[in-house]
Order: C-alpha cells, then sequence, then structure tokens
C-alpha cells in the first residue's frame, strides 16, 4: 500500500487536444504541466514530449503510469477513433516508457483510468459504476465489485467507437462522430459559423443562439440514449459524467431531462465526476501502484 515513505508516481495523460504529466500521490496531484498534443508524428515523441515536460522533476518518482487515449493490450498501444489521434497501431508504449525513464512503467486506457479514479476517490464512492467521458470523442470505463473490467484485449468501456448507425452499404459512423466535442464543431462549421470549439458552441447556446441549443440538445439526447443502454445492460449504481462537454454547465440537466419519462427501473443514476483533469492521472496512478507488478 502507498504511504508517506513511497516516492510519488509520474503520471501521463496523452489525448487526442493534450498532454498532462503530473506527480501524484494517492489522490493528491503535487504538481502538474500540460501541452497541446502535437497530431500526425510517432508516438515515441510524445513519449519525449512528457518526458521533456517532466524533466524538472527527475529523480523524485519510482514509477511511471501513463493513461492514453485508444485501445491498450498488454502495453501496447492502438488507436480506436482515428479522428481523436491518429498513429500506427501496435506501438509498444509500456517499453517506450520504461526506456525512456528508466524505471517500471504501466499504461492503460485514459478513460477506464479515469473511471478507477472516481471509483476509489471521487464521484463513484466505491459503488458498483460506468464512468463516461465527453469531451473531442466519448470515453468510458467500468468498474464492477471493486475490480475495473477491462475486458479482453481491453476494450471494455469504449462506448464511443460502438456503431451508431451501420447501414448494408454505407460507411459506419461511430457514436462519438455524432455527439462529441468535435462533432459540435464540424456541425457548428457546416452551419456557417466557421472554425469554432465546443466551448464556444456552449457560450453561443447559454447566449440565446438557437442553433446551438440545437447541437446541445441533440447531443444530450443522444447521450442519455446511450445511458438507457448502459443501465439496462449493466444496471450500475451510478453512471458518473465526466470530460468538458460533460461537465459543461447545464448538459448533466439536459440529459436527465430526457431521462425523466424512463420507469425508476431502468433510469440511470447520472452524478458529475469530481475529480476533474486529474481523474485519470490519479486513477492511473493508484490502479498502477496497486495492482501492477513490474520487475
Amino acid at each position: 500500500m502507498p504511504n508517506a515513505e513511497h516516492p510519488p508516481v509520474l503520471a501521463l495523460d496523452i489525448g487526442g487536444s493534450k498532454t498532462m504529466v503530473a506527480l501524484v500521490r494517492g489522490a493528491s496531484v503535487q504538481d502538474v504541466r500540460t501541452q497541446p498534443t502535437t497530431q500526425g508524428v510517432n508516438p515515441a515523441q510524445w513519449i519525449r514530449q512528457a518526458a521533456e515536460m517532466a524533466a524538472p522533476w527527475r529523480g523524485e518518482f519510482g514509477l511511471v503510469a501513463a493513461a492514453v487515449t485508444g485501445l491498450v493490450s498488454q502495453g501496447v498501444w492502438s488507436p480506436l477513433n482515428p479522428k481523436t489521434l491518429q498513429f500506427p497501431e501496435f506501438f509498444p508504449l509500456q517499453q517506450a516508457l520504461l526506456e525512456q525513464f528508466a524505471c517500471p512503467a504501466t499504461a492503460m486506457n485514459d478513460a477506464q483510468a479515469a473511471a478507477w479514479g472516481e471509483y476509489r476517490f471521487g464521484a463513484g464512492k466505491n459503488s458498483d459504476m460506468v464512468f463516461l467521458t465527453v469531451s473531442t470523442g466519448i470515453g468510458g470505463g467500468i468498474v464492477l465489485q471493486g475490480r475495473l473490467h477491462q475486458g479482453r484485449h481491453g476494450v471494455a468501456g469504449h462506448f464511443g467507437v460502438s456503431a451508431a448507425t451501420c447501414d448494408a452499404g454505407q460507411e459506419t459512423v461511430r457514436l462519438e462522430d455524432t455527439l462529441s466535442g468535435r462533432w459540435m464543431a464540424e456541425q457548428a462549421a457546416s452551419l456557417g459559423h466557421g472554425a469554432m470549439d465546443a466551448q464556444q458552441v456552449f457560450a453561443s447556446a447559454h447566449a440565446g443562439a438557437p442553433w446551438a441549443q440545437n447541437l446541445v440538445r441533440t447531443s444530450a439526447h443522444r447521450f442519455a440514449a446511450l445511458c438507457s443502454h448502459i443501465q439496462l445492460v449493466l444496471a450500475p449504481d451510478c453512471i458518473v459524467l465526466g470530460g468538458g462537454i460533460g461537465l459543461a454547465p447545464g448538459y448533466l440537466q439536459c440529459v436527465q431531462e430526457y431521462l425523466v419519462r424512463t420507469s425508476d427501473a431502468l433510469r440511470p443514476h447520472l452524478v458529475a465526476a469530481s475529480l476533474g483533469s486529474h481523474a485519470g492521472a490519479i486513477g492511473a496512478s493508484d490502479f498502477a501502484t496497486h495492482f501492477q507488478h513490474q520487475p
């Protein structure tokens, strides 16, 4: 078990929008640095970038834990949706971390890491739970009976890349491509509002712009349907909602409004995540400390 005598963990959180490095001990983030994730480069460059960011902490940590977007299976990293973050398949992430930082290293999906963090220290409160993050894409993690369910090849909880539509003869459309922050930005541009990110869409909605309000409502309606399906299949005690879109003012309330007519037995209990942008770093660090046994 970790205690004050153990050095902190160096946590890396690499997503489609930003890369974060943090020194973490338990639920405490002692120091943190962030910068945008450089698109279109090899993952090895992201690891070197993270090492440069963490250079002032050299010698202060004894374990590295990475939480990354995409699929992580036995330490090997592959993309699941190139629109979120594109790179070649089967990158040996855990080995690259070990070589770069010269200390034991582990790697896991960022949403699964955040799910564990919220279960251990946040809104999950040690209950059976599903964590969903709505931001650039949609990520998810499942904790049942005190165990993070990663499943065969680590794919459990990747709700965002499930098929929203799969018509014969047509390209499969991923769920996250129909309601995420990236979808909002694409829709705003197609409606003639220029280059606008999801935060600006929400600002326009709060200012009363009907087109923006419609985008937010459409996203919330589709997300509510996902929550209903998860409740029907897994029946968790709660669904914890995080991410820049998920935690945007008014979004959770809008989702709940679409669920109000659902029967009590089938209505999910939705709660806002409490660890914020540090959930993945905290979860990956704690999970690695407790469950990963490296030589």
